[in-house]
């Protein structure tokens, strides 16, 4: 196997974005890879969906898969790299909102497929149906606007009478008496994009370094790009009645040319989990 240089150095990268992203991922990707950073501007994402509906989603890694390639295509290079964004309850604590980010990087040249994941409580995901301009206001704080912006509509369950990219507070205002004018009730949002949300452009920025670091690891056996984590076993030990609990007990790393597989254990340095963690101490 090449070394990393020779396999990326001098390349023209496809971010393919059309909400800024390439502000957190490029400086990250030409530094330490030495590839030159390309947005094919021509490029509409929402094409393949949108957090408000008026476009349906899919998986998102075949989301992220296909906005690789149409945005590799648009460039005309073989290496590319995109991400998706998803937002409800946290996994294993339900009344915690998350932002799990999924970054994807292909090289058609070496035939690789490496990607990350990274699940963050650094959100300020939330909705809410308004009926006042307390009610708006009192919301439009607990989302940190108007640095962090909010999206007003209809309803929830309709993608229409929509009102994005509101700047300011008088710019809100005007927008919730239009929709409460027309419809008595209006439906408030955080704008997930990420180019209007910070919050999530940094949990971007954090994925985009830990991807970084998986493409900089070889695997140990044929020195390919990529060795990272592909799954995790629950079940590290009650420090008090040794049940199992939810807490991880290992790493699984496998390389997707070779298939070395390698588990490492205790991976967060501990052999033992607290009780209050325990569903058999803790139920």
């Amino acid at each position: 196997m090449q070394s990393f240089n020779e396999l990326f150095w001098g390349r023209k990268l496809a971010i393919a974005t059309k909400h800024g992203k390439e502000q957190v991922i490029a400086p990250i990707f030409e530094k330490r890879l030495g590839v030159t950073c390309y947005v094919p501007s021509e490029f509409d994402t929402d094409l393949l969906g949108t957090f408000t509906g008026e476009v349906e989603r899919t998986t998102p890694l075949a989301t992220a898969k296909e906005k690789c390639l149409r945005g590799m295509s648009l460039a005309n290079c073989d290496l590319g790299i995109a991400s998706e964004g998803s937002f409800g309850p946290h996994p294993d604590y339900p009344f915690i909102p998350a932002n799990e980010e999924l970054l994807l990087l292909i090289d058609k040249k070496n035939n690789l497929e490496i990607s990350m994941q990274e699940l963050s409580i650094e959100t300020n995901f939330n909705s809410q149906e308004i009926c006042t301009e307390n009610e708006l206001i009192d919301f439009a704080n607990r989302a940190k606007f108007p640095e962090h912006k909010v999206i007003l509509r209809k309803s929830y369950a309709e993608p229409t009478d929509i009102i994005k990219d509101i700047s300011d507070w008088e710019e809100l205002m005007k927008a919730f008496s239009y929709l409460s004018t027309k419809h008595n009730k209006v439906y408030a949002e955080t704008d997930m994009r990420a180019m209007r949300n910070p919050m999530r452009m940094k949990v971007i920025e954090q994925t985009a370094e830990k991807l970084l670091s998986k493409i900089l690891t070889g695997c140990p056996a044929c020195g390919t790009p990529g060795f990272g984590i592909a799954a995790k076993k629950d079940g590290l030990p009650c420090k008090l009645c040794k049940s199992p609990t939810r807490s991880v007990l290992s790493y699984i790393y496998i390389c997707l040319h070779c298939q070395h597989r390698e588990e490492h254990i205790f991976p967060h340095h501990k052999k033992t989990e607290d009780p209050q963690y325990c569903d058999t101490c803790n139920p």
